[in-house]
């Protein structure tokens, strides 16, 4: 009997150590998802990051922010354009430079087509600063197409068109605690807001 006993009480044992060691790694594995979950909401929660150089329009489809200077060399097209409704670009103190020259503004004709951030006839989506947007061939910001957007404490500069333009097909506009400073240009006097 000592001999069955004492297999019984090692296969107790093991029994309640498999057990002890299941749970440990159950909690090890709920709260790596758990961690898991939080690193995904928080690397979402504010959409994409951009700086640099951008080279062909970039389209927006979440919350996003600047996170560096931006130099646009997109020719023909907006720098930035809204592709769903419902967000925001946030300037985060940064600079959106286009291809025109500082000391001369305009170089040449405006082109209406060449604008730093177009809304792009998405709804209830907005620009907020501070932050510049600044030497574009057309409009610094063009609401084109938006119901209800807006735009906050953003300076906008040397564009060859409007600093920011509200389209007749917008409506619902919000424009707070802007600048707009020597935008325009002799053959396309639009000028501030």
């Amino acid at each position: 009997m000592p001999e069955c006993r004492r297999r019984l009480m090692t296969a107790i044992v093991g029994r309640a150590e498999s057990e002890a060691v299941v749970q440990t790694v159950k909690a090890f594995v709920v709260g790596a998802l758990a961690g898991s979950a939080l690193m995904l909401s928080a690397t979402s929660a504010h959409g994409e990051d951009i700086s640099g150089t951008i080279v062909r329009t970039l389209m927006l489809s979440e919350n996003t922010r600047l996170i560096g200077d931006v130099t646009c060399n997109v020719t023909g097209a907006p720098c930035i354009a809204f592709g769903a409704p419902n967000i925001a670009l946030n300037l985060n103190g940064f600079t959106i430079t286009g291809p025109n020259d500082a000391a001369t503004g305009c170089k040449g004709t405006s082109v209406g087509t060449e604008t730093g951030i177009s809304t792009n006839g998405q709804s209830n989506v907005g620009v907020r600063g501070p932050g510049v947007v600044q030497r574009f061939q057309g409009d610094g910001i063009l609401f084109l197409g938006t119901a209800k957007g807006w735009v906050q404490g953003v300076t906008t500069t040397t564009n060859c068109m409007s600093g920011i333009r509200i389209n007749p097909t917008s409506s619902g506009i919000s424009v707070e605690s802007n600048v707009s400073v020597r935008n325009g240009a002799a053959a396309a006097a639009c000028g501030g807001i």
